[in-house]
């Protein structure tokens, strides 16, 4: 483990104490709250192996701390999803430290990984109600608006950046080029809102006819889909005798059984057909639309060399600000994340400038 792992356990140590702090079920609070320990301990273990103590712990990194802030904005289960990855990559990285080292493994190294996957996967045997809205809540949380949100502003930003240094590059006014990256705006936003919106409606569709499916087998053939239920108990683990009466308890609520299966057999998750697809469009149109006027505005209100000039660093200073704020999701520097998106960002601007330079110059001869 390098420190670069301790500040990433400081940080998980942080968020699992605020999930903690925010947390009405006492069940689902003290796995937090021994969660964040769990990761602090680690930190403290590894600084003791170099001649460190507790003093010398780091504070939580700005990241962990902008994840708060918009976990009070966006709910605190934005940050529990991206503890989720978190966890799987600590448990990577502690695995392959005992392997360089040579040192024994310990249970607490993958502690958190295997806690959430025996609640995922057998809520059924969990003592507590808790644990299963616990389940329900991890099954839907991860951050996905924001990425998704993010990735749209990129998505228009990063098109329509091109698309008018391109056209600039072709030595047309700036009138021509303001229309084309309007133009350009419009298009690529309306053309996000509706594949977003044919997105969501279709998956709401084919999963609503799928559970029709299984109800229908369900009415017909009620001990075939009990058979099935067995076999999906004896799957997890769990001894035929006891499935069969797990099977059975279930049967006896045909509305239970249909939600087991759907979930269990079927792999649909209800709460994702709770999704609007027109709240889906209209943000796609609408983080599109904000990307893509960066590099669009300066021509509304300058013309010539000035207009690129301005388009152009302010396209920079979007790309960079996304960039920065992917690295909430991926743990990577906030410099290397930014001035990557930079880079690719001017160098595909670069290749349309280039070839539209190219195509008004042949088109003048």
């Amino acid at each position: 483990m390098n420190f670069k792992s301790i500040q990433t356990e400081i940080d998980a140590s942080y968020l699992y104490q605020i999930l903690a702090e925010n947390e009405e079920d006492e069940t689902v609070k003290s796995i937090f709250t021994e969660m964040s320990d769990i990761e602090k301990g680690h930190a403290i273990s590894f600084l003791k192996n170099k001649g460190l103590t507790e003093k010398d712990l780091p504070k939580p990194s700005i990241r962990a701390r902008i994840m708060n802030k918009l976990g009070k904005i966006l709910g605190y289960d934005f940050i529990l999803g991206n503890l989720l990855e978190t966890e799987k990559n600590l448990a990577k990285g502690i695995s392959n430290a005992r392997k360089n080292t040579k040192t024994e493994v310990s249970i607490s190294d993958t502690a958190h990984v295997q806690i959430l996957q025996n609640i995922l996967n057998k809520e059924d045997k969990a003592p507590s109600s808790g644990f299963s809205r616990f389940e329900k809540r991890h099954r839907s949380v991860g951050g996905n608006a924001l990425r998704a949100a993010v990735l749209g502003a990129n998505d228009g930003l990063l098109s329509t950046f091109s698309l008018v240094m391109g056209v600039a590059g072709a030595a047309v006014e700036s009138q021509t080029v303001l229309l084309t990256g309007i133009a350009g705006l419009l298009a690529g936003s309306l053309s996000m809102a509706l594949g977003e919106w044919i997105s969501v409606k279709s998956s709401q569709e084919l999963y609503e006819n799928q559970m029709e499916i299984e109800m229908e087998e369900l009415n017909e053939n009620p001990e075939g889909e009990k058979r099935e239920i067995i076999l999906i108990y004896q799957a997890k683990g769990i001894p035929k005798e006891e499935a069969t009466e797990m099977a059975e308890k279930i049967m006896k609520d045909k509305k239970e059984a249909h939600q087991f299966l759907v979930k269990e057999e079927l792999g649909i998750n209800a709460e994702e057909l709770k999704g609007s697809a027109s709240e889906a469009a209209f943000a796609s149109f609408f983080m599109f639309a904000i990307g893509a006027i960066l590099p669009v505005f300066p021509y509304i209100f300058w013309e010539g060399n000035l207009a690129v000039y301005i388009s152009a660093g302010a396209s920079v200073i979007g790309l960079f600000f996304i960039g920065s704020v992917i690295t909430l999701f991926t743990g990577k520097s906030v410099l290397y994340s930014g001035f990557r998106m930079v880079l690719f960002g001017l160098l595909a601007s670069a290749i349309t400038y280039g070839i539209g330079k190219w195509i008004g110059v042949s088109v003048a001869g």
